[in-house]
């Protein structure tokens, strides 16, 4: 179904309006594909999570305490490129903002395929660092960028403040009867089902295809990436100016 720019206006005119990249079934592609690389790195790829950085900071301060500069000085390395994703991708999203083809939005997604097809092609002996290093990268950019779930705050690559915000809106809904606050339990809850979903395929596929298993991610990559371009080009054309809730 396609929409003109008045349609678009119209129906914001009366109900709240989303842009594509806010959409619930963005949300679940990516959190899917980020429970899909946290199971991958952790199976395969060295026995540890490129999702978040709180165990590397942790590690980090014992390494410290414990004058492990060189192990110091290594745990660096993953957050250095966690920290370098946030910032390219605040500021790529200006840049590619002035040139009204797509959104940084959709040229995200659409760059981590090939790197997922890349870090699968690399042979098994092949330094585990580049692929935990890599999709550190690609994560701090992906969780930079999509913020808000209709509205509702959210991360795709980790989910501790979804199980944080699962329970407390859950006991808000029953004991206050708030509607808003039933609504925000479920979709919370609904990300962790798929942030799980994701790591027991990753899990699955690994366990047969061992590293080349992280072009399981691909095909969702892909859908998700055809249908937000489909809409910058179409009957989101006019509104590729438009600044997705959460972003200044």
């Amino acid at each position: 179904m396609r929409h003109n720019a008045k349609e678009l206006s119209e129906h914001d005119a009366h109900r709240e309006f989303f842009l594509e990249c806010e959409k619930h079934w963005v949300f679940w592609s990516l959190i899917l594909v980020g429970g899909y690389y946290g199971a991958y790195t952790f199976m395969v790829r060295g026995g540890v999570f490129c999702n978040a950085q709180t165990a590397n900071v942790v590690l980090l301060s014992m390494a410290i305490g414990e004058r492990d500069w060189d192990k110091a000085l290594y745990l660096l390395i993953p957050i250095s490129a966690y920290f370098a994703g946030a910032i390219l991708s605040e500021f790529l999203a200006k840049r590619v903002k002035q040139l009204h083809m797509l959104r940084w939005d959709t040229i995200l997604v659409g760059f981590e395929i090939p790197v997922a097809i890349l870090l699968g092609a690399l042979p098994e002996n092949a330094p585990d660092q580049i692929c935990q290093v890599t999709l550190n990268f690609i994560c701090s950019m992906q969780f930079n960028t999509f913020r808000q779930n209709q509205g509702i705050p959210m991360a795709t690559t980790f989910v501790t403040n979804h199980i944080r915000q699962t329970g407390s809106n859950l006991v808000k809904a029953v004991r206050d009867k708030d509607p808003k606050a039933a609504l925000r339990w479920k979709m919370h809850g609904s990300m962790i089902l798929f942030f799980l979903a994701g790591g027991i395929l990753s899990t699955l596929l690994c366990e047969v295809f061992s590293v080349r298993a992280i072009w399981g991610s691909v095909p969702i990559l892909l859908y998700t990436f055809i249908r937000l371009m489909v809409a910058d080009r179409t009957y989101e054309r006019d509104m590729l100016g438009k600044v997705p809730r959460g972003h200044s």
